[in-house]
């Protein structure tokens, strides 16, 4: 198993990492643009600091459908942010969630070390733009859909063969362009290219990607799968089912949780790490 290794830290296999959301959008399905100006977004991270947080991920455009927003106003909303939290936390690992090369190589000189390619290699340059900094990718099976786009009917002969496959291709091209192995993670990506039925069967088979020997990342917080399989609970009734699913994960070995609470994700791995007897449960998260 290989163990990550981003900003001079270091998660071995059974540690976890909390990832914590804090999105620069006016337009967020969680928060509704809570965030979105600079000086609550630049409070959320501290928040999510004092709460336990690892790694800060940053997001300048809403995953779903939506406005449209070029690569400038991603930057914008995005770059100087990521400096000033460099500057306000030197230690904390900053991640930013873009698919777009450019977008990258801008938060790469503000001192991001890590990107968050949740739609799955759309632009095969943003691998190059991780390599030529130095810096950890994250490479998820977006149904090769394009991105901020909801997949008609979208259908798998199976599902995690498919997620698996896609994933560890992304991440052996990311190394062949000179990313450094310990550096990349995959992500099932929940709910994007996916059904609900479809999350459900990567979120129990979620051991055959810890399998593969890569970092597993886990963005389910709050996400409509959790909320459909529940009955159909809306966004802010699904943080007990986001809570089980965390545990769930991090059971079968997931490595990094992205989540919104942060405070309440430590607690959860902790109570994981302790029932499967990994030394002191706080030490491992």
């Amino acid at each position: 198993m290989t163990i990550l290794r981003l900003r001079g830290r270091e998660f071995r296999p059974g540690e976890f990492a909390i990832m914590a959301v804090v999105n620069r959008t006016p337009d967020s399905f969680f928060d509704r643009g809570r965030t979105y100006g600079f000086a609550a977004a630049l409070e959320a991270v501290d928040g999510a600091v004092d709460g336990g947080a690892d790694i800060v991920d940053i997001g300048g455009v809403k995953a779903g459908p939506g406005d449209e927003v070029d690569p400038a106003e991603e930057i914008r909303r995005v770059a100087d942010l990521v400096a000033a939290v460099r500057e306000r936390h030197p230690q904390l690992i900053i991640s930013v969630d873009t698919w777009r090369a450019e977008v990258g190589e801008v938060v790469a000189e503000a001192g991001a070390d890590l990107l968050n390619d949740t739609w799955g290699g759309v632009d095969p340059a943003l691998a190059e733009v991780a390599a030529k900094h130095g810096i950890g990718l994250v490479c998820a099976h977006a149904g090769r859909v394009a991105p901020r786009t909801r997949p008609h009917r979208i259908a798998y002969a199976d599902v995690v063969a498919d997620v698996i496959g896609y994933t560890t291709d992304l991440a052996e091209r990311a190394v062949a362009a000179g990313v450094r192995r310990e550096s990349i993670l995959i992500d099932p990506a929940h709910d994007f290219g996916k059904n609900t039925w479809h999350s459900l069967e990567v979120s129990r088979r979620l051991h055959e990607m810890v399998a593969t020997g890569w970092p597993v990342l886990v963005a389910v917080s709050n996400k409509d799968f959790v909320g459909e399989t529940l009955g159909g609970l809306a966004v802010d009734e699904r943080h007990a089912g986001t809570m089980a699913t965390l545990a769930v994960s991090a059971w079968q070995g997931a490595r990094v949780f992205r989540v919104h609470d942060a405070a309440s994700a430590r607690t959860a791995l902790a109570t994981v790490a302790g029932l499967r007897g990994q030394g002191a449960a706080r030490d491992q998260v």
